[in-house]
This record gives structure tokens, C-alpha cells and sequence, in this order.
């Protein structure tokens, strides 16, 4: 039913979420992170049907039961060969290759998205998760 009134929507920040880890995982802060397809948090990998979440800023050396993350704009390795990104890939999406490195491709179906490439630099690439 559309509103009739004013309300007060709650509204919290969309930047730092804790998830809780997927059973024998090991998460390193600074790591890209990802949520299988359970919705738990493991270190980014080739696999499909995983979610990006974004930069790990606890590791499970601290909590092995939850990790918090931050979604945002985060340099991550750039991949070599055809998975090369470049310049003319902004705005386009990359992959997770690891839980450091992103690529062009999907890997033939075989890697899940990282997010949208906002640049590359020298040292990698810009990605928005």
C-alpha cells in the first residue's frame, strides 16, 4: 500500500556487514572475500555461484566463526595473459581468481564476479564490490 503520510525510514550505513564463515574456511584480512551459495563467508576462489561481498577487515585468526567485511572500491592483483584488464575494461565486470587477483574473463564459466572495474593502475585494479 504507497504511503498516505510521512514516515521515518530506518537507514543504516551499507559499508560493514559481519557474515558468519563457512565451516574450515580461512579468511586473511585485507582478502577478498566471498558468500557461497549458503550465504556463509569464504576467501575468494575460482568457484561459481558465489557472491562478492568485499575486503575482509577481521580474519578468522581472530574469529573463526564470523568475518566483517567492507563493501567499496578496493585494488585487488591484476590476472596475466587474456584475463589481462585494462583500461577499456572500466565500468565492465571483472572475476575472482583468488582472494588478491581478479580477471577479465569468467574463466569459461568457472569464476564468479568480483564486482565492476573503476580502473588500472600499474599495481591492479580498481574494482566497486
Amino acid at each position: 500500500m504507497p504511503l498516505s503520510a510521512e514516515r521515518l525510514t530506518p537507514e543504516r550505513e551499507n559499508t560493514d556487514f559481519r557474515f558468519a564463515v563457512a565451516g574450515g574456511a580461512t579468511i586473511y584480512k585485507g582478502g577478498l572475500t566471498m558468500l557461497n551459495a549458503s550465504g556463509l563467508a569464504t576467501k575468494g576462489a575460482v568457484a561459481t555461484g558465489q557472491t562478492a561481498a568485499g575486503i575482509a577487515l577481521t580474519s578468522t585468526a581472530q574469529d573463526p566463526n564470523f568475518v566483517t567485511v567492507r563493501r567499496g572500491t578496493f585494488r585487488w592483483g591484476n590476472s596475466a595473459a587474456a584475463d589481462l584488464i585494462t583500461a577499456a575494461d572500466w565500468g565492465k565486470t571483472v572475476f575472482i581468481v583468488d582472494d588478491e587477483t581478479v580477471a577479465k574473463t569468467s574463466g569459461t564459466s568457472t569464476r564468479s564476479a568480483a564486482g565492476i572495474c573503476r580502473g588500472v593502475d600499474a599495481i591492479g585494479v580498481w574494482v566497486e564490490t
